[in-house]
């Protein structure tokens, strides 16, 4: 639970919708066929949606809260030692982005103290917005709980790199899940957590994150009523990485994953 009153929550939330929107407006532009791609030193890729998304969104935390902190992907950390903290993805997926698959997402927190307190999830092709506060949980303003927890059998389970080796992380047997689950898919990206909120799958697995990766996630998830743990069963802030379902379903998960235990 956040220590933020019901009134700083509204503020936030008002103004986090607002950094999505101008966030939007710098991405739109270079979504298409003709997106030019660097590549970053570690050889993943970045468009100036990517730089010039999250520079606006600079600004605007400049101009309105500058004793705020900042932790972004692209331009690295300011004063994140302060109470509030904004931590910003222009572009989660951007491999989805310059593929023309509208997976990828704006990805906006605030942590308060340390830790997430409000999350936003933005895809600005499919004008859908996810927000959170670790309480309540809405897509474009309506109320959003996912769907009913169901059995393993009757499950859609997500991912976002099916083949990655960090999903067998902490001895799981993550060959095992996909099996036993009624569809498995690469829905992924921040856009597979907006299809789990929105009610369209049930179990969402991303095994290695970076802060900017998962802050924005976690209170959505949160506030729609989902059990998310990390790999390890604890905290998925502390563990970058997230395990997300409905409780029941959850612990089938985590049971087919350890079944001896961890």
């Amino acid at each position: 639970m956040s220590q933020l009153t019901r009134a700083q929550k509204d503020e936030f939330i008002e103004f986090i919708a607002y950094l999505c929107e101008e966030a939007s407006k710098e991405i739109l532009p270079h979504y298409g066929p003709d997106v030019e791609i660097e590549r970053k030193s570690d050889k993943t890729p970045v468009t100036l949606a990517d730089q010039n998304a999250e520079k606006r969104i600079r600004e605007i935390l400049a101009e309105r809260y500058p004793e705020h902190g900042i932790i972004g992907e692209e331009y690295g950390s300011e004063r994140d030692d302060a109470d509030f903290v904004w931590v910003l993805d222009p572009v989660d997926g951007t491999k989805s982005f310059i593929s023309g698959v509208p997976l990828f997402a704006t990805l906006i927190a605030l942590l308060y103290k340390g830790r997430p307190v409000i999350g936003a999830i933005n895809q600005p092709v499919l004008k859908q917005l996810v927000i959170g506060d670790c309480e309540t949980t809405t897509l474009n303003g309506k109320p959003v709980s996912g769907r009913s927890a169901c059995q393993l059998s009757e499950a859609t389970l997500c991912t976002t790199d099916p083949i990655r080796t960090t999903l067998w992380q902490n001895n799981a047997d993550w060959t095992a899940l996909p099996p036993k689950t009624a569809l498995y898919r690469s829905w992924g990206d921040a856009g597979g957590y907006i299809l789990l909120c929105s009610g369209f799958t049930d179990i969402m697995c991303d095994p290695m994150m970076e802060i900017w990766d998962c802050a924005a996630i976690i209170p959505c998830l949160q506030g729609a009523g989902f059990t998310v743990t990390g790999w390890k069963g604890g905290d998925a802030f502390d563990e970058r990485c997230i395990i997300a379902a409905k409780a029941p379903l959850h612990a089938e998960v985590m049971a087919t994953l350890y079944p001896n235990g961890q």
